[in-house]
């Protein structure tokens, strides 16, 4: 009789982000602002890499990757939250949940992947210059790009499978602002102990791996850099792994706390505000990091706006 009962649970109420009610319609405009920019800023970082030939080379193919898979994250997460500030019932079915944490979980494991290749790229770019046509092919970028994709995608499927074994009852209320897969465990009648133990095994190796790849390649290119006697060629190499750098550690470091540290129900409030940091700040930083900080980038966009404007 419990059991079926249980499985009579199958809508929950997102109760958000904690704010006072007079902050409703101001967060609802700072976060839709942020979006559009978002939105604007990745795909149009697309857009002037597959218009721009000088562009098609592997380091600006994975960033167009990133770019896509930025605005896919946040397109899974941010438009349900905007909806909530508005509306009063804040109900979302069991398959919607199970829907929006695939797609949410899909693009951040493939970030993950997608950095760990950078990283690569940049290594063989500083470290083997003369060879790096010769690695780096054409065939070798689209195999990295498709293990990224299909890696992302298996771990989340993985997760999706054995959560068909949970049914819920304990409360219908995910004290988050997305369907996360943390908080859905809380609200397990059936033992979750093999779901975050899966989570805690699949997603602590991935950053592990990805961290590691990342470590090596910056740590061979350093030595690299610091050996060479140009000035110009230092500035030049440091500013290019500099934005890879800063955008790895913005990403992994709330992403490591949330799903490899022990879960407690006191750090609710503290593991919303670490998803609120990768799910929506980070998007939008990622192409102002890469971009402006390009000088490719930025001649691509000049020719675009002399010609259009």
């Amino acid at each position: 009789m419990e059991k079926e009962n249980a499985t009579l649970l199958t809508e929950f109420v997102l109760t958000g982000l904690t704010y006072e009610p007079e902050w409703r319609i101001p967060l609802f405009l700072a976060f839709l602002v942020i979006y559009l920019i978002t939105i604007v800023g990745n795909l149009g970082l697309i857009v002037l890499i597959w218009n721009d030939p000088q562009l098609h080379i592997p380091m600006y193919l994975f960033l167009g990757s990133l770019a896509f898979v930025d605005a896919w994250i946040s397109s899974s997460v941010t438009p349900k939250m905007l909806i909530n500030f508005l509306v009063k019932s804040k109900m979302i079915s069991l398959s919607e949940c199970m829907i929006q944490f695939f797609s949410f979980a899909f693009g951040g494991t493939t970030e993950c992947f997608l950095l760990a290749t950078m990283a690569y790229d940049r290594y063989v770019a500083i470290c083997k210059p003369l060879l790096y046509p010769v690695i780096m092919t054409n065939r070798l970028c689209v195999q990295l790009l498709a293990l990224s994709f299909v890696g992302g995608f298996l771990h989340v499927l993985i997760h999706e499978v054995l959560m068909l074994r949970l049914t819920f009852c304990n409360s219908n209320m995910i004290h988050h602002f997305f369907c996360d897969i943390i908080p859905l465990f809380m609200l397990s009648c059936t033992d979750p102990s093999i779901n975050f133990l899966m989570v805690f095994i699949l997603s602590g190796s991935i950053q592990v791996f990805t961290i590691v790849i990342v470590l090596n390649s910056y740590t061979f290119a350093l030595f690299t850099i610091l050996k060479q006697k140009s000035a110009k060629g230092i500035r030049k190499a440091f500013s290019t792994c500099g934005a890879h750098l800063l955008s790895v550690s913005l990403y992994f470091g709330p992403l490591l706390f949330m799903y490899v540290h022990p879960v407690s129900s006191e750090a609710n409030d503290q593991d919303m505000m670490d998803s609120l940091f990768y799910t929506v700040i980070i998007p939008v930083l990622n192409p102002i990091i890469y971009s402006l900080r390009n000088k490719q980038v930025k001649d691509a966009l000049t020719k675009v706006l002399k010609r259009n404007v």
